[in-house]
């Protein structure tokens, strides 16, 4: 009967002790790891994003200066005409270094000439300032189609690491999937952005100078109104 019972009588163990867990280290990518995991199409995307934003805010600083307008301008060429003093006008125009000035300045120069003769020079002269503000903005319009094409490249280059990874290896695991995902995010959202950039300057620069070009018609059309009609 005693061996009955002790065959009956379960074996206590000892439970393993349990391992605490081991904590997660979280990983912070700063911005110099992220473009590297990016690879090799990430250079030509950041020298087109540098270059986007060197070519908007130098515009923007040459096209202020530029096309700023004095409201002052016509009245007082007004008053040097009207009372003959053409060579104080001339210099008056000529010390200022804007736009306006100097469609001005090339409608003094063909008085007493016909007004056909007149009108056409203003309109030259206005055409050549617009021209000048627009000057290397078609870049900008360049880097906004190429760059988003770059990152496009960027995330093929991508999808091709994934599959090569996965036939060299031939295991399909998170570590060699998320290599050729960095390289394409990556890409693609650096392209967009450079591409974004370079569009808004295109375009905020385009709108600035047909303001200015509107304000360049109606300087003309003010000249030309004093010109017919001296007081």
């Amino acid at each position: 009967m005693l061996g009955i019972l002790l065959q009956i009588t379960p074996t206590v163990t000892n439970a393993p002790a349990t391992t605490p867990a081991t904590p997660v280290v979280e990983q912070n990518l700063n911005l110099i790891e992220l473009l590297i995991k990016g690879g090799p199409i990430m250079i030509p995307i950041a020298i087109l994003l540098v270059l986007a934003i060197y070519l908007w805010v130098y515009k923007a600083i040459t096209i202020s200066q530029i096309s700023k307008m004095d409201e002052r301008m016509i009245p007082a060429i007004k008053d040097q005409l009207v009372n003959g003093h053409v060579a104080s006008a001339e210099s008056y125009v000529r010390n200022i270094n804007t736009a306006q000035a100097r469609v001005i300045d090339s409608g003094i120069a063909t008085l007493g000439r016909s007004m056909r003769e007149i009108e056409s020079n203003l309109e030259t002269a206005a055409n050549i300032e617009i021209m000048q503000m627009e000057k290397h903005l078609g870049y900008m319009g360049i880097i906004a189609g190429i760059a988003p094409m770059l990152g496009f490249i960027g995330t093929i280059a991508g999808v091709i690491k994934i599959f090569y990874n996965i036939s060299v290896s031939n295991d399909i695991s998170i570590s060699i999937i998320s290599s050729g995902l960095y390289e394409k995010m990556i890409t693609s959202g650096f392209g967009l952005l450079t591409g974004i950039i370079a569009y808004g300057g295109y375009h905020l620069m385009h709108m600035k100078i047909d303001r200015t070009a509107l304000k360049l018609q109606r300087a003309s059309f003010d000249f030309i109104r004093i010109i017919n009609k001296p007081e």
